[in-house]
């Protein structure tokens, strides 16, 4: 990582303190690319559909505070790492019980931010990176009427392509998010999600039933009966008799 810039996200409510981080940040050349948000729930949306190294985060922001981002990022697989950026000190142990790479007091100076940019190169791969086997149920973040709701990968039945957004069904609720089918078809493919048609993904553990009626084949995913490609059938059929025995 110490040969390739690091894309950076700064989040912070004040719009003052955010220009100067930003300023700071692009004085050090390790620093690449920077994204910018004005409160957590802004924030945890780049992240969802942008793969970033680091993450300059205030704590007290309002709705989505900095350590409850931190909360919702230890749930990833794969999680950039944090470095919180406050004007309060009674949060760290938080923090690090979170495994923030460091802690920036307020107001900011440029040869502290340099140590704690060193600190996130020293690091190397993002934090919490686990193998498929490892990683812990990652969290999605969804809005309905304006509340930021999340919801476990776990309870995810199966998704649907809307246009360039995806409609997440779980037992009782469809969530629309701002990411590609084709996105979550490469993140959640360890966990278990198989496309069985162009504009669906299904999670194989909440297969009920597998039909196939005048050479078209089906899936029952609780009370609901989706179409399988035929491209998909015959790869699908495996995958199910694999997961079965592996039970």
């Amino acid at each position: 990582m110490a040969d390739t810039p690091l894309r950076a996200l700064v989040a912070d409510d004040e719009e003052p303190a955010l220009a100067e981080l930003v300023y700071l940040l692009q004085q050090d050349p390790r620093i690449g690319p920077i994204r910018t948000a004005s409160d957590g729930a802004e924030a945890l949306k780049i992240l969802q559909d942008t793969d970033l190294d680091v993450v300059f985060c205030d704590i007290k922001m309002p709705g989505l505070d900095g350590i409850d981002l931190a909360r919702v990022l230890s749930k990833f697989a794969s999680r950039p790492q944090i470095v919180f950026v406050t004007a309060y000190d009674e949060h760290a142990v938080a923090a690090f019980d979170l495994e923030a790479t460091d802690y920036v007091m307020k107001p900011v100076r440029q040869e502290r931010l340099a140590e704690a940019v060193r600190r996130v190169v020293t690091q190397g791969a993002p934090i919490g990176l686990q193998s498929p086997e490892e990683s812990e149920d990652e969290v999605i973040a969804v809005e309905l009427a304006g509340v930021t709701r999340f919801v476990q990968r776990s309870t995810v039945r199966y998704v649907e392509a809307q246009g360039d957004y995806a409609r997440l069904h779980t037992g009782q609720n469809s969530h629309l998010v701002r990411i590609p089918l084709s996105t979550l078809e490469e993140r959640w493919r360890d966990a278990g999600f198989t496309r069985i048609h162009r504009s669906t993904l299904v999670a194989l553990q909440h297969v009920d039933e597998m039909r196939v009626d005048g050479g078209r084949c089906s899936v029952r995913v609780g009370d609901d009966w989706l179409p399988v490609s035929r491209r998909h059938t015959r790869e699908l059929r495996d995958l199910l008799v694999r997961s079965t025995s592996l039970k």
